[in-house]
């Protein structure tokens, strides 16, 4: 009779299982999208159920949320309101000139379109002010790409790049009332034509295509972490969702004004990292074992009775 391995689990099972406890643990938690509109912001569950968030606000535009769940908001008085994960507000700073568009960097710094005055303000995490650019024609929009280059659009039709170092170049002209800007994980932009009812897709390389037509007033863009894009529907009081591959759906139309659109940063489930880890050593030790043995048995001559 030969003799036969204590261990029956196939290794191939073995790895299926692996990839299900890592598929399992570093899935993220669902993400609420934020909008604002008139003087509130609203907070929208993935399943539609719609809050306020803030109200009593100035006139609150663009959004953008930092790595630790703060989230930043232009206001057109002339600051930029914070809020802590908690709705806890203060004011971040004050004395700008019709601010509109946020971006963060990958380092936590804060830049903010400051419309009237034609600057782009950097700001630390601490809140202290430098001119990152200037002599622009009422800079609207922002965007980072993964490289850390800037987006910023114009009304006159244009989006302008600057890298890190703050060198200006044209990425784009001839658009039709450039609003919202946001980028997908393979580093294309998206752009709000609000005045043409059209999403353009740009490739990196700047290669322009039409993602949509027919929208009414398009202004916020946002992306999820699956790669679905959201859209403000001005004109049509109501919020779209876009698959990657470009099929509409309306995810929201209970705001009045839709304006501009943020979700919250994806969150790791507690526990998460480490239950991954453990689990993938697990299977390591097992996989180990059995070719352990596999090697013994071809080493060792065939035991009869």
């Amino acid at each position: 009779m030969k003799r036969k391995s204590a261990l029956k689990v196939p290794v191939h099972s073995l790895v299926v299982c692996a990839g299900a406890i890592l598929l399992m643990v570093s899935g993220t938690e669902a993400q609420n999208l934020f909008v604002s509109e008139g003087t509130s912001i609203f907070e929208i569950t993935p399943g539609g159920t719609l809050s306020t968030f803030a109200s009593g606000l100035g006139f609150p535009q663009d959004m953008v949320f930092d790595s630790a769940g703060n989230l930043f908001v232009t206001d057109l008085g002339g600051n930029i309101d914070k809020f802590t994960p908690a709705g806890v507000e203060s004011t971040f700073a004050t004395g700008l000139n019709f601010p509109l568009g946020l971006a963060i960097d990958s380092a936590g710094n804060l830049y903010e379109a400051d419309g009237n005055s034609g600057r782009i303000y950097k700001f630390t995490p601490g809140g202290v002010r430098s001119t990152f650019a200037s002599g622009l024609g009422g800079p609207d929009q922002l965007a980072f790409d993964h490289a850390g280059n800037l987006f910023v659009t114009v009304p006159s039709g244009t989006i302008y790049k600057f890298t890190p170092g703050g060198l200006r170049s044209t990425f784009a002209t001839g658009l039709s009332g450039p609003a919202g800007l946001v980028f997908d994980s393979a580093g294309n932009l998206f752009e709000a034509d609000h005045d043409s009812g059209k999403i353009y897709k740009f490739t990196p390389g700047g290669v322009r295509s039409t993602f949509t037509t027919g929208l009414n007033g398009p202004l916020g863009l946002a992306m999820d972490s699956a790669g679905n894009l959201f859209e403000a529907d001005n004109g049509s009081y109501s919020i779209n969702e876009f698959t990657p591959d470009g099929v509409q759906s309306t995810f929201n139309s209970a705001t009045p004004d839709p304006e501009y659109l943020a979700f919250q940063p994806a969150a790791v489930p507690d526990g998460a990292p480490t239950f991954a880890l453990l689990g993938a050593s697990i299977i390591v030790i097992f996989i180990r074992r059995r070719r352990d043995e596999v090697n013994n048995l071809r080493l060792k001559p065939e035991t009869r009775f």
